[in-house]
């Protein structure tokens, strides 16, 4: 098979060259009038002239014109010397055969010229419809071409198996700089006088470099990338031969897919920076203002507290209740700041879990503990099954989650009415259901409910909106899952679920 394959290709080799064809063509002539020759001295003459038409028929299938032409005339010539009598000489005595060589010569030349002309028209058509399926190829992989490194992989690849070129995309970095070396292609890199031909090009939106009118010294031909708005910069070749001309229109609209996709990149890439900076400025402006109502509460509270104690002379029971309420609105200073680190903790994956065996009583004591105040006007009522076993968690993550969670509680139940607290362990789980009476939450809420910032329209006053977000971060780094909904229209339930092997008794 492969024998076979080299032998096609040492013979397409060998008729792209003219020299050949003209060479080919007079050795199959000669050898079709060695062939007639019996029929020289026969009365059958005239059919060697067929004979010689056919074979011109046939050359002009695959032979260039100029071999053709002389395939025909020297058919020809050939019929006249060899076989019109008289014989060996160019005079011919008939008027018959004088008309039928004349006929004979003219449609030898004809049939061989139009053969030729429809089998190069052939062959056009054929190129057209490869270059089009080409571009369709080139169009579908760049469409389905995603971010500006896969852009250009896609390029490379189809510019390499159509050309034959090596290529460097020199790009711009949004700032309309190039950057001095190609992407993906790391191991090439231009040097100073091919970097301010690409800028040249860059700049002037016209080629220049091998082959062309500008800096023809440069082994690089350089094409710009244009675009409808924004040019994603040059692309360069390396080339052994001019660029034929019937290629250059081809080449230009292959470029111009490429910029194209380019540009839809980079204009996606700049979409995406302003919806980026539009988001920082809403969340910023957000937090800035949550932040400043927030710490102003519990700051004007610290500072008139302690003002009063340094500047009256009241009763120690007075004094006593006003060190109440700073160390309150230090309390709630501190809840601020912690809810800021954590988040930030969370937004930059800094987040390191450490695992160890922990008993979720002592969980659940340090976190009423420290809300009893806030627990104290509601009815708490809280269930851990009685052959909970010892749970492997980050005993201060999960204590920063279930202080948010009940804080959250206080603060959407009215007064006198149930928050509840269920803990169990099922195949092999942490289950904790947390369930406030008396409030039930909307579509919107539920769906927006565990985002930064986000609070719902009958929330009290005071807060940034943080906590339950917080909650979901340090339970996905649990490898679990939080969810909210409403039971019966009367009561939120917020689920958590975190995975928690048994403990071997044995080695602990």
């Amino acid at each position: 098979m492969r024998q076979e394959k080299n032998k096609n290709h040492r013979l397409y080799n060998f008729f792209r060259s003219v020299k050949n064809q003209f060479l080919f063509s007079v050795i199959t002539i000669s050898s079709t009038a060695l062939l007639c020759s019996p029929l020289a001295n026969t009365q059958n003459y005239h059919l060697v002239s067929y004979i010689l038409l056919f074979v011109v028929s046939l050359l002009s299938t695959f032979l260039a014109i100029g071999p053709v032409l002389l395939s025909s005339t020297l058919s020809a010539l050939i019929w006249n010397y060899f076989f019109i009598p008289p014989h060996y000489t160019f005079h011919i005595d008939k008027t018959e055969d004088i008309l039928i060589f004349a006929l004979f010569f003219t449609i030898a030349l004809v049939n061989g010229i139009l053969t030729t002309r429809i089998r190069r028209q052939e062959q056009l058509a054929r190129e057209r419809e490869k270059r089009t399926n080409v571009l369709f190829q080139l169009t579908k992989e760049l469409s389905k071409s995603s971010g500006t490194e896969e852009v250009i992989q896609v390029a490379l690849s189809k510019i390499k198996e159509y050309f034959s070129f090596q290529t460097l995309f020199v790009l711009q970095d949004g700032n309309n700089i190039l950057k001095s070396s190609g992407q993906l292609q790391q191991e090439k890199k231009l040097n100073k006088e091919e970097y301010k031909v690409a800028e040249w090009v860059f700049t002037h939106k016209s080629p220049a470099g091998a082959y062309t009118q500008h800096f023809g010294q440069c082994k690089y031909t350089f094409y710009p990338l244009i675009g409808n708005r924004i040019n994603p910069g040059v692309v360069a070749i390396e080339q052994m031969h001019e660029m034929p001309k019937e290629y250059r229109y081809f080449w230009g609209t292959f470029t111009a897919q490429i910029s194209n996709a380019l540009e839809r990149e980079f204009l996606g890439e700049l979409a995406q920076k302003v919806r980026f900076l539009d988001e920082s400025d809403r969340l910023y402006k957000t937090l800035f203002n949550s932040i400043s109502h927030e710490l102003r509460i519990p700051v004007a509270t610290i500072m008139g507290a302690a003002d009063t104690i340094l500047n009256s002379s009241e009763s120690e029971n007075i004094r006593l209740a006003l060190s109440k309420e700073i160390f309150t609105a230090s309390l709630r200073l501190n809840r601020i700041i912690e809810n800021l680190l954590n988040i930030s903790r969370i937004e930059s994956g800094h987040i390191s879990i450490r695992l160890d065996w922990c008993d979720i009583n002592d969980l659940i004591n340090k976190v009423t503990e420290d809300l009893q105040n806030e627990l104290q006007p509601f009815n708490f009522i809280t269930h851990v099954n009685e052959n909970m076993p010892l749970v492997k968690i980050d005993f201060g993550l999960m204590e920063q989650v279930l202080y948010n969670l009940l804080f959250n509680a206080t603060q959407y139940t009215p007064e006198g009415q149930n928050i509840k607290l269920d803990v169990n362990y099922l195949n092999n789980n942490l289950l904790i259901d947390i369930v406030n009476d008396g409030s039930v939450l909307t579509t919107t809420e539920l769906k927006n409910i565990f985002n930064k910032f986000y609070r719902a329209e009958k929330s009290k006053t005071g807060g940034l909106g943080l906590g339950l977000s917080i909650v979901k971060g340090f339970i996905d780094a649990h490898n679990g899952t939080i969810t909210a909904n409403n039971t019966n229209n009367k009561e939120v339930r917020f689920q958590i679920e975190i995975p928690s092997e048994k403990p071997d008794i044995i080695n602990l």
